[in-house]
């Protein structure tokens, strides 16, 4: 269905056009790391740990340096850095436990993948096969890999020096939990598992260093590249205007590339010690061990509610896996779910305890929605189970605790301020897409012949446009930083125009969105809006893209920087048509005197006066036609949305098939229709992965057991339905633009909605609740242990997760 979209001006912001970026991505004319090559450019292999914990006794890099192409063989004291992997984020006012991270590792491994050695040679599979040559001892140490039998007393240490494997602990609320627990008719408690999952990104990461004497350019598979020059100056010890960092086309992130990694800094000191340009590509196992994971929480919730099904309170103590070092943002990725703990809902009192433990196994860090998906995973089982228990309509429970359009913009009880929605209009407009009652009579038809078809439900909201900086930065949680987002938009002596933005993209569509906010504002066309990014040395400084911050900071920014030029064109136009700049309009193209429709300038005579300045012209308008925007919001966005899936479950086998799935989404004014579509459907998709197929699992002495492709299950489009979509705008008062982000919308949505129509199905059978992944096994099992009371023979060993 088409929903009613808002155009700009100019009728450019609204319409679906096709991404300009498309015919170089479907030609293979893109441009990735791995297409680069310059002379006397070397390769990179990296000798990893295959132990979980242990400590190195020796390293033997002969042989491997006498294997023909091998240039040189470096370990830990060999490249000597300021320092490692920073901690740049974490939960205020409490003490953090934060481990060094450093490139190369000496003394002890922590994690299956640990890097001890680089290999670097002429060849990209010599340097492999010269890596298998390097001879490393250890001295094995016992290992733990589930973060609630990490926190007990007596667990294997970690890190000794910290006495415990507790990394932090950090607490919020607001409202008065215990009464509003106490005044409850009900009061339900639940364990739920959020489980381990990868980015799995098609691109795997990539790094490739040039130094030329004086300075290095880096050329990364990154969503950051501002950010990673910041991180790296420090821990290479050379001056940010020394270091260039580049993200050319990125074959996706996902979050797995909203980091700064040692082997990017690997690149740069061995370019720089050895004076030749270096690559290193990672392999899929190495992406699947050593590219941060996402996810790993166990929540123990307890919520109330009155016997009409209206929500009183929740509290929630989550257990949350870290691994055994912090990435960048490692330890406030659990916490960023906590503005949206109370979900759609007009909750009276919100009691959130989060505890971070360390394991022997690889970081978790921010995995799309970052958060925000665990969070309102556990709310919106819960919602399914409360109206279970009361035996009320799960839509109609939802609704009855929904926070009135009307009160908007509303203020939780842990004081954060949703900036507008409509609640009740996308769950009515998803309700009559559906047709519950049409699904209710077939649903019990098929039961009747042995076909178990289930109904879920999720209705979420969404923090995200990352900034304000008075929020995240030192005066708000801590960040030592400042989240605005930069923009310089030029027009050209012809009349074409270049957007330079600090935002980083991998997939979204800036190329198009962005040209389309500037050539509203220009009285231009899209395609004459060239858009440039990616580069630490073209543009203003820029703090990148995640957090789904793109559109409504980054494209704030262009917004306002084009504002400035189209003022300055009026300025320029009303001189050469003798008429005050304030009579002058933009409209279909052109700058015209209201009014006079016949008195009007394009843009391209406009811009080659900006540069040539006529006689007509006064001194005081400077020549040129270039402005820069720095945009910090004063708050967050809250995209909003309900969306509903329908399961079909095989009793026998446990399979589950999704065969309908209904989205409608709020991300306030659409820029371009058929880019929110796409990027519902893949966070659909991701979501859908996580409850069905996709889970990082070590085995009890931490290995890893998915290591590739064929152990960590994907969904392709032969398990998917078509999915069904449709919008509400809900324009956004924060930024002039009206937007709100929809990167990770459905990632969010997802999981509680697939894991809801499941027990939906399986209830005749007697299951309430599994934990995902929903594997056959799984399913199966819940179902055996439902109808005959005990779990069948051959049940696995718990995963990491604590779940089998």
């Amino acid at each position: 269905m088409e929903a009613t979209t808002t155009t700009g001006p100019n009728r450019h912001v609204g319409r679906a056009i096709r991404r300009k970026e498309d015919p170089r991505f479907i030609t293979g004319t893109g441009r990735y790391v791995d297409d680069l090559t310059l002379t006397g450019m070397l390769h990179m292999a990296i000798v990893r740990s295959p132990e979980a914990h242990a400590r190195i006794t020796s390293i033997d890099t002969s042989e491997a340096a006498a294997h023909p192409g091998v240039v040189a063989v470096y370990v830990a004291e060999d490249l000597p850095f300021e320092g490692g992997i920073p901690m740049v984020w974490a939960p205020p006012g409490v003490e953090v436990n934060a481990p060094d991270h450093m490139p190369l590792k000496s003394g002890e491994v922590k994690c299956v993948g640990d890097p001890v050695a680089v290999v670097i040679g002429s060849d990209k599979y010599g340097v492999v096969d010269a890596a298998e040559r390097v001879i490393v001892e250890y001295e094995p140490k016992p290992a733990v890999v589930d973060p609630e039998g990490a926190l007990e007393d007596g667990s294997p240490l970690v890190w000794e020096g910290f006495g415990t494997n507790k990394t932090h602990e950090w607490a919020v609320s607001g409202g008065d939990i215990d009464a509003a627990l106490a005044a409850s008719d009900v009061v339900l408690e639940h364990r739920i598992v959020n489980h381990r999952t990868a980015g799995a990104a098609i691109e795997t990461r990539g790094a490739f260093a040039e130094w030329n004497g004086h300075t290095i350019t880096l050329t990364s598979s990154t969503q950051i590249p501002h950010i990673t020059r910041f991180i790296l100056s420090g821990v290479l010890g050379i001056a940010e205007d020394r270091l260039r960092v580049i993200a050319p086309d990125v074959g996706g992130g996902f979050g797995s590339k909203l980091n700064t990694y040692g082997e990017e800094a690997l690149v740069c000191a061995v370019a720089r010690k050895l004076g030749r340009p270096v690559k290193w590509i990672e392999t899929r196992t190495e992406n699947m061990a050593y590219t941060h994971h996402g996810r790993d929480q166990i929540a123990y919730v307890t919520m109330g509610a009155r016997s009409d099904g209206r929500v009183t309170g929740v509290r929630a103590r989550l257990i949350c896996d870290l691994g055994a070092y912090f990435q960048i943002l490692t330890a406030f990725i659990p916490e960023l779910g906590f503005p949206v703990a109370g979900g759609c809902y007009a909750f009276d009192a919100i009691d959130l305890n989060f505890t971070g433990a360390f394991t022997n196994k690889f970081a978790t860090d921010a995995i799309r929605g970052a958060g925000r998906p665990e969070m309102t995973h556990w709310v919106e089982v819960m919602m399914d189970r409360l109206a279970r228990e009361l035996d009320l309509d799960p839509a109609e429970v939802r609704r009855r605790s929904f926070i009135p359009k009307e009160k908007f913009p509303y203020e939780t009880p842990l004081g954060i301020v949703y900036d507008s929605g409509d609640y009740e209009g996308t769950l009515d407009k998803m309700l009559a897409m559906l047709d519950v009652e049409g699904f209710r009579r077939e649903q019990a038809e098929l039961r009747a012949e042995g076909t178990y078809r289930g109904l879920g439900y999720s209705t979420y909201t969404e923090v995200c446009g990352l900034a304000p900086s008075r929020a995240v930065g030192p005066q708000g949680v801590g960040l030592q930083a400042a989240f605005y987002e930069s923009a310089t938009v030029r027009v050209h002596p012809t009349g074409s125009a270049t957007v330079y933005s600090g935002a980083s993209p991998h997939g979204q569509g800036h190329d198009t969105t962005f040209a389309q906010i500037a050539a509203d504002r220009l009285g231009l066309d899209p395609e004459v809006v060239d858009v440039i990014h990616g580069d630490t040395n073209t543009g203003p400084f820029g703090k990148n893209t995640y957090g789904s911050r793109s559109l409504a900071v980054g494209g704030e920014a262009i917004a306002i920087a084009a504002e400035r030029v189209q003022e300055k064109a009026k300025r320029i136009c009303a001189a050469l048509l003798e008429a005050a700049p304030d009579d002058i309009e933009l409209a279909d193209g052109t700058f015209r005197v209201l009014g006079q429709p016949d008195k009007s300038m394009a843009m391209a005579e406009i811009a080659g006066a900006a540069y040539i300045p006529p006689q007509e012209l006064p001194t005081e308008i400077e020549p040129g036609l270039e402005e820069t925007a720095f945009y910090d919001p004063e708050n967050f966005v809250f995209p909003f949305g309900a969306h509903a899936c329908v399961v079909e479950v095989d009793a026998d086998t446990g399979k589950v098939r999704v065969v309908r799935w209904i989205a409608v989404d709020d991300c306030g004014r659409a820029v371009n229709p058929a880019l929110i579509d796409g990027q519902v459907h893949g966070g659909v998709v991701h979501g859908i992965g996580q409850a069905l197929y996709e889970q990082v699992v070590y085995d009890a002495d931490g290995q890893l057991v998915t290591g590739s492709f064929v152990d960590y299950a994907l969904p392709t489009a032969a398990e998917l339905p078509s999915f069904e979509t449709d919008r509400q705008e809900t324009p956004s008062p924060v930024n002039s633009l009206g937007v709100k982000g929809v990167g990770e919308a459905g990632t969010i949505a997802a999981s509680p909605a697939v894991l809801n129509a499941v027990v939906d199905a399986l209830r005749p059978l007697g299951v309430d609740y599994i934990d995902m992944p929903l594997t056959p096994m799984r399913v199966w099992q819940a179902i055996e242990a439902s109808t005959r009371g005990v779990a069948p023979a051959g049940d696995p060993p718990p995963d990491s997760e604590g779940g089998r």
